[in-house]
């Protein structure tokens, strides 16, 4: 009763249309669910997310939720996620992509769940890492634990808005490193993060992940901007 009394006062809305949700809506009301713009990327091999791998650094598998657009839904959502606190987005975005990579040959043999970190400046300044969040959905629905120790960022880079290719390379290089590699010995890792442009941060994870022995990695992010 006491629930239903805030949500009277205080009603849960739809970070997408800002429509109230249903009792069993969270975050996004069902019928933004089904629009999204979902890339079905975790169905197709070779897919122009993994083809930007290609020749750069080895992935098993690679996908993202939904393709990004400017002035789109998911550019809005995105704009919650990472700068106006709306950290149950990013878990329930994880949730949702969950279900369906878990349905998926090349993604249903995941052992553990790393997100791309974040410089413990930006995480003091923010106060979440926004791809954490989504590892957390992603664990709950796929039922795959999250290491958010193993890897870490030792520098602070710069922003990647506007950056070139090969800036954006240059600028990831060499800020990643691992502690404790020796637990993840022979894992298949999903390596997940928010947005995917360039790949350039993504492959500097990667290359660092791939210090571990025998290590497989795939990649999932919850969208993907072409250009």
């Amino acid at each position: 009763m006491l629930k239903d009394f805030f949500a009277l006062i205080y009603p849960k809305i739809c970070l997408s249309c800002g429509k109230n949700l249903f009792k069993n809506e969270q975050s996004i009301c069902t019928y933004c669910n089904y629009h999204l713009p979902k890339t079905n990327y975790h169905l197709d091999n070779d897919n122009p997310i993994e083809k930007i791998f290609w020749g750069r650094t080895i992935i098993f598998a690679a996908s993202a939720f939904c393709n990004f657009g400017k002035g789109g839904k998911v550019q809005h959502l995105m704009h919650q996620l990472k700068y106006k606190g709306q950290k149950e987005l990013g878990v329930t975005l994880g949730k949702l992509y969950g279900y369906d990579l878990k349905k998926s040959e090349r993604f249903n043999s995941v052992d553990v769940i790393i997100p791309v970190p974040l410089h413990v400046k930006k995480i003091r300044k923010r106060g979440y890492n926004q791809s954490a969040l989504f590892a957390e959905g992603l664990s709950k629905s796929m039922n795959v634990p999250t290491d958010f120790n193993v890897l870490y960022r030792v520098v602070e880079s710069e922003t990647q808005t506007k950056k070139s290719r090969f800036s954006r390379w240059q600028n990831v290089e060499t800020i990643f490193q691992l502690k404790d590699k020796e637990r993840l010995k022979g894992k298949h890792i999903l390596l997940v993060d928010d947005v995917i442009t360039t790949g350039a941060t993504i492959e500097a994870c990667a290359q660092t992940l791939q210090q571990i022995q025998d290590v497989k990695i795939s990649v999932a992010t919850i969208a993907y901007a072409s250009h």
